[in-house]
This record gives C-alpha cells, structure tokens and sequence, in this order.
C-alpha cells in the first residue's frame, strides 16, 4: 500500500499543470527624460507697497544674478495674482546649481546690492523644478513684446504614462492650428508633483482672447481637451508681462 500511495503522489506531481507564467511588468510613469537640463520655477510674492522699488532694483542689478547661471525669463504677473513675479532659471545639473548657489552665497556685490535689500521687500518666495516633457522644446516667441500664460494643470496621480498622450494632444491641438504658440511644456520634479506647466505666448491679451474663443468653437480642440480634463484635478492662469530685462521678451 506503501508503494502504491508514492506511486500515486509521483504521477499527480507530473500530472498537476505548470503555474502560469506572470508577464513582466515594466514599472515606469511614462517616458524617460532623455536630458539632465533642469528648469528652476521661482516665484516671489511682493509686498504691495514695495513692489514698483523691488521691479527697479531688479532691473538695475539683474546682471549679478545672470553672471552666475542663465535666466530663461522673468515677468511680473498681470492677471491671476498681484504683486507677484515668476522667472525660470536653466541648470545643466543639480550639481551645477549646488555651485551657483554656493558662488552667490560668497558674492559680496550679490549680496551688498542686491539680496540684503530685496528680501525685506518680499512676502514669500517658493520654487519648483521641472523638467521639459520628453516631446517639447524650448522655443523663443515669433517676436519681442506680447504677453505670456503660464498655465498650470495638477494631473491626478498616475505620471505621463496615465495621462502624457491625452495632455499631449490637446495642447498640440491649440499650437498646431495657431490657438497660442507653445513657448515649452514642463513636468514637475520637486514641488507639487504631478503639475504640468504650459508657457504660451500671445501678441495681446485680447489676441489671447480672441484666440480662445475660436479654439472654443474648433471641434478637434474640443474633443482634445474632454480626453484630457478626464485625468484633471485643477488648473490655474496667470498673463504676464516680460520685465524689460528678460530674455524672453
């Protein structure tokens, strides 16, 4: 009996089907970022009273700032906030904005002339550093003048691989017919996570306006954009204006 009970556990052994075999998961929030380029969002919070001093201090000694790293470029905001300016400063790594940093900590002009008098000026200072999105550049205006929108979309959790092609898509369908000229697209790294920013370029406020009302009315834009409000949580808008001392005029 003995024998016979080996025998029949053996042949159930045999019998009994291979597991299925899992298929390999590639974990990843969507595609890589192919460069180390990083983009350091700024903005500063004003106090009202100070903010046409704290412009022309800015504007005076801006130049002890660009010695150090470049500026992509500043605006004060018109519309969707008050006193308050956003600029964008470009790193080629982290290690790099370690030293600039470090430098301007040591820079004796930077801090005589410049810092120790805007900080008392400022309400609140914040930052953010984002990366382009895989399938955007940083492009210049058509030409100097106009106005700029900074939009910013908070993505619910999930990264580009949830919802990169829907956004993507329904920004292309305002660039391409000319609703906005993109300026760039920009992932968040640190900060809020999961926000995107879009930079555009407008000649005008009512051009701006006058072109939105079109994209309104255009049919591929608005299927475009009800694919993508789906992974939506908020947006925010804010028209600026360039300062006259930004390279993105």
């Amino acid at each position: 009996m003995l024998g016979l009970r080996r025998f029949l556990l053996r042949s159930a052994a045999v019998l009994k089907p291979a597991a299925a075999v899992q298929p390999r998961v590639r974990l990843s929030t969507g595609p890589q970022q192919k460069h180390r380029t990083l983009y350091e969002f700024r903005t500063y919070c004003i106090h009202p009273e100070q903010n046409s001093a704290f412009l022309n201090l800015t504007n005076e000694k801006i130049h002890l700032r660009t010695a150090h790293s470049e500026l992509i470029g500043y605006w004060k905001v018109e519309y969707g906030g008050l006193n308050k300016v956003i600029h964008i400063w470009k790193y080629d790594s982290y290690a790099q904005r370690a030293a600039v940093r470090a430098a301007l900590a040591q820079d004796p002009s930077w801090i005589s002339d410049y810092i120790s008098k805007a900080i008392p000026m400022l309400a609140s200072q914040d930052n953010e550093v984002a990366y382009l999105v895989p399938w955007s550049q940083l492009k210049s205006p058509p030409q100097d003048g106009g106005v700029y929108e900074l939009v910013s979309f908070q993505m619910r959790p999930g990264g580009p691989a949830v919802w990169g092609k829907d956004f993507q898509a329904a920004v292309n369908a305002h660039d391409a017919p000319g609703y906005g000229k993109l300026v760039g697209a920009f992932h968040t790294e640190f900060g809020v996570l999961n926000k995107v920013h879009a930079l555009w370029w407008f000649e005008s406020a009512d051009q701006r306006a006058e072109l939105r009302h079109q994209a309104h009315n255009d049919a591929r834009v608005v299927a475009a954009v009800r694919n993508s409000v789906a992974h939506l949580a908020s947006q925010e808008s804010q028209l600026m204006f360039p300062c006259p001392f930004s390279p993105l005029k």
